[in-house]
């Protein structure tokens, strides 16, 4: 397989395409369009703006916002990564959030596009926020522990991932409307 590097006329294989295209962390204030080119994403000046927006986005389902929907929003936004309920309920600052309640609050929370369940490699989903809350991103899924971690991959990288996606949609008359790219392997713990 190869693929063509956007920036220049060279054509670049695979595996050469892989190496530094990579950071850890979110890119955080950017969302990737269909065609792979980024733009800011909305400006959300503060939690108020988001917390506005969420709740929009639920009025729309006839639904509140409620403390227990705001106490897992939190929790996601404040650990940058993928969590299970268990980690969710552990991030609860306020320790009220009872596990039933996470499970349908989450539930609605998908529902209306706030937060993405994430299949992972072990029996437990994990949740984050959309894209337009967190960033666009890819994930790091260890085959051992479980464990999401985010990683956002180079400009590079992205524009050769959309021409990938135009070229199935070309050759198979798909609608491509975003991608998302998870890399199996073995975190850092479990390789010791």
């Amino acid at each position: 397989m190869q693929l063509v590097d956007q920036a220049g006329p060279q054509v670049l294989p695979a595996a050469s395409a892989w190496r530094g295209a990579f950071t850890l962390g979110r890119a955080v204030g950017r969302t990737t369009l269909a065609d792979g080119t980024h733009r800011p994403a909305r400006p959300y000046r503060d939690a108020v703006d988001v917390d506005a927006e969420i709740a929009i986005r639920l009025s729309g389902l006839d639904q509140r916002y409620t403390r227990g929907r705001r106490a897992i929003v939190a929790a996601l936004a404040a650990a940058g990564r993928p969590l299970t309920v268990p980690e969710i309920l552990a991030g609860d600052a306020e320790g009220e959030l009872p596990q039933s309640s996470a499970y349908r609050n989450l539930t609605v929370l998908v529902e209306v596009g706030v937060v993405h369940r994430l299949p992972g490699t072990d029996e437990f989903a994990r949740y984050e926020l959309a894209e337009e809350f967190a960033g666009h991103h890819h994930h790091l899924l260890c085959g051992s522990c479980g464990t999401v971690a985010d990683v956002t991959t180079s400009p590079r990288l992205e524009r050769m991932l959309a021409e990938a996606a135009r070229l199935a949609a070309a050759e198979t008359g798909f609608e491509v409307t975003g991608h998302r790219m998870d890399l199996l392997g073995r975190c850092a713990a479990c390789r010791v």
